[in-house]
């Protein structure tokens, strides 16, 4: 705590501004970029269809609906309950959302950490109010808006982002994690993670890959020409996390749901009717399983490896032995199997009614499988790093 005070005082100067007063002109800078990109790059896209393309006002519409659906907020349409939130997006909220926080600090340079609480707790709470405002003037007939799970979302995403990036720049979070071994696990986690979902997208990649054709007729069926294919690449990129989560759920071994009737993993596929989205053409074209599920099970280990050899080679000098490391290792995998749960979670979500309802990997059992799989490769990659790192 004195390492952090001293921080504090280290960036304090005269003339800085209030941190409460920046915080919501940033948070709030935030919601406008945002959205001013994403209503640009529609308006640049419908401008390769100015026959058929929308109008300026159903940009700014379809916009603001994608920045609701970011922030797991539901939208009821013709064909049900519409809750699946595009992670790339969703990650680009939170990554301006933590750079508000880290700016707040950084400009407003607070002398004490009981000035950061308040900023950020303004900064938040402007930013949920823009999204609820948002919410309100977008629920019309054609989508109605659920304002409760929007305004939860909403809340979850600022909290954590802009709570995560003052406490970066302020030094609350190092100081958190200075504490124990929670800073390596969190890195073996993190590496893990990357590693897993740096699998996970080379599968989807190959999987298209393979039916091309499948991908070239389902984007031509949709039509709407040059504007109609690349909006169905830009909606593609914007989902590819929800598919690499996906086959996460593949790889771990309970496999993944695009509603009830279709189910694909290494135990069986089963097909049935789904939505015309060229990005499921990566699913296979037969009951068969494709060698690509078989060849994705080697994922959950890998990512363990990965995630146990970070953890290995980061401990202190002080930290012990290969045995404390193996420890170490095993907890690191656990929890990158909850992280993969958690990750399912977010990924999945509905596309409508009945049939289409559950769509993603299950969650809990997506949990334990990673965890057990990945928990054991890290314990012994952990051990043999940190073995070989003391010679």
């Amino acid at each position: 705590m004195v390492s952090l005070l001293a921080r504090l005082s280290w960036r304090s100067r005269a003339g800085a501004l209030p941190l409460v007063a920046l915080a919501a002109p940033l948070s709030l800078a935030v919601s406008a970029a945002g959205l001013a990109g994403l209503v640009l790059a529609l308006v640049v896209v419908q401008t390769l269809d100015p026959v058929g393309g929308q109008s300026v006002g159903d940009c700014v519409a379809l916009a603001g609906r994608l920045w609701l659906l970011a922030q797991g907020a539901e939208l009821e349409i013709a064909s049900g309950p519409l809750v699946l939130a595009p992670l790339l997006l969703t990650l680009g909220i939170a990554w301006g959302l933590s750079q508000a926080g880290r700016g707040m600090v950084r400009l407003g340079s607070p002398d004490t950490v009981a000035d950061v609480t308040p900023a950020a707790g303004v900064a938040a709470a402007t930013h949920v109010l823009v999204t609820v405002s948002l919410a309100l003037l977008l629920d019309g007939a054609d989508a109605r808006v659920g304002l409760l799970r929007t305004t939860v979302g909403a809340v979850a995403l600022a909290v954590a982002a802009i709570g995560w990036g003052a406490g970066r720049e302020s030094g609350l979070v190092d100081d958190a994690l200075d504490r124990g071994p929670t800073r390596v696990v969190l890195r073996g986690v993190l590496a893990g993670l990357l590693a897993a979902l740096a699998l996970c997208t080379a599968v989807v990649v190959v999987a298209l890959i393979s039916d091309a054709g499948g991908y070239a007729m389902l984007s031509g069926s949709l039509g709407g020409a040059g504007a109609g294919a690349v909006g169905l690449v830009g909606l593609a990129l914007l989902l590819l996390p929800n598919a690499a989560a996906a086959v996460l759920g593949l790889a771990a071994g309970p496999g993944f749901f695009v509603g009830s009737g279709t189910h694909v993993s290494v135990h069986g596929v089963t097909l049935d009717a789904v939505p015309a989205l060229p990005l499921l053409a990566a699913l296979p074209d037969t009951q068969a399983v494709p060698l690509i599920a078989f060849v994705s099970q080697v994922i959950p280990v890998l990512a363990g490896l990965v995630a146990g050899t970070t953890v290995g080679r980061r401990l202190g000098d002080d930290a012990g032995g290969s045995v404390v490391a193996g420890l170490t290792g095993l907890l690191t995998g656990v929890s990158l199997g909850a992280a993969a749960g958690v990750l399912a979670w977010l990924a999945g979500g509905s596309l409508g009614d009945g049939a289409l309802a559950q769509v993603g990997a299950p969650p809990l059992t997506t949990a334990v499988a990673m965890a057990a799989q990945s928990g054991i490769a890290a314990a012994v990659a952990a051990a043999v790093s940190r073995w070989r790192a003391r010679g």
